[in-house]
């Protein structure tokens, strides 16, 4: 009788553990990240990719968590997190130290489990558990990041509509796109307006221009960035290419709606089949069915 009691004293402390850990590590990172800050303008802002590799070794579980996440790994969770918009209560490390101490706990419950009952059956069960809890962050940052390319694609022909309008009002590229940014919302404008910034810092247009098509998750949003580097480098007028692409988008917008209201039927037929038809037989076949046995039983 002890042995079970023992067991589920051993896992609660090691849960215990695992999350005083991960808040320790979750909320006292803040000298690090100031310092990491300047120690980039200071660098002149290395690339993501440069970023994992020129970064002094860390210690602690953020060093610990770099050095056993390969660098490929690194790169692909900076890119989820630059389509995720970057949240700023979950930066790389963060990210990191919660897959490493997620996968750990998870691992230390399932040998303890393991370790009371052995089976196939269970071992399976538990490297799925290790696995889902170090796929995670990236299925959450993932789905983060799709949920965002959705905004951006439905506040682009809007926005590209209001740019239209204010440059044919006089302003010019950039101050129409501040103009919308600063009377929108979501992640569109926040995009438009992290690129103003990277403009008034000394940043190229181009460059500029090209890096929020590197952050941007939505295809036409890139296309209409390389329209206006296009234009910028060949002297086209900006406010033909805003109403051409508008107009583009617009009419993409409207076949994007058309398309998912023709997969309405093809959805609504699998729930039909599954759980409506059944009841109807039920319904109209049942009192049937029960005459046919009553007469043949009084037979």
């Amino acid at each position: 009788m002890a042995s079970p009691f023992v067991a589920v004293v051993v896992a609660v402390v090691a849960v215990a553990a695992a999350a005083l850990l991960l808040t320790y590590s979750l909320t006292s990172d803040t000298g690090a990240q100031r310092s990491r800050a300047v120690a980039n303008l200071h660098r002149g802002g290395a690339r993501v990719g440069e970023r994992a590799q020129d970064e002094p070794q860390r210690s602690g579980l953020v060093g610990l968590s770099r050095r056993l996440t390969p660098t490929a790994w690194v790169r692909q969770l900076d890119r989820l997190l630059a389509r995720a918009g970057r949240p700023a209560a979950w930066p790389l490390e963060r990210i990191l130290v919660t897959k490493l101490l997620g996968a750990s706990g998870a691992l230390a419950l399932m040998l303890l489990l393991i370790s009371r009952n052995p089976g196939s059956r269970l071992v399976v069960f538990g490297v799925a558990v290790v696995g889902l809890a170090w796929f995670l962050p990236d299925l959450l940052l993932y789905n983060t990041g799709i949920k965002r390319r959705t905004q951006i694609q439905k506040a682009l022909p809007d926005t590209l509509d209001q740019m239209t309008i204010a440059v044919e009002a006089g302003l010019g590229f950039e101050a129409a796109m501040a103009h919308v940014a600063r009377n929108s919302n979501g992640p569109l404008a926040e995009e438009l307006i992290r690129t103003l910034q990277d403009i008034q810092v000394g940043q190229p247009r181009r460059q500029a221009y090209q890096a929020l098509a590197d952050r941007s998750p939505e295809p036409d949003l890139r296309r209409f960035l390389r329209a206006v580097i296009q234009a910028e480098r060949h002297g086209v007028s900006i406010a033909r290419v805003l109403s051409t692409q508008a107009d583009e988008m617009r009419l993409k917008r409207r076949q994007r709606a058309e398309e998912k209201a023709m997969k309405i039927p093809v959805k609504v037929v699998f729930p039909l089949i599954l759980t409506i038809l059944p009841v109807l037989f039920i319904i109209v076949m049942g009192p049937g069915v029960i005459n046919i046995i009553d007469s043949f039983s009084g037979r």
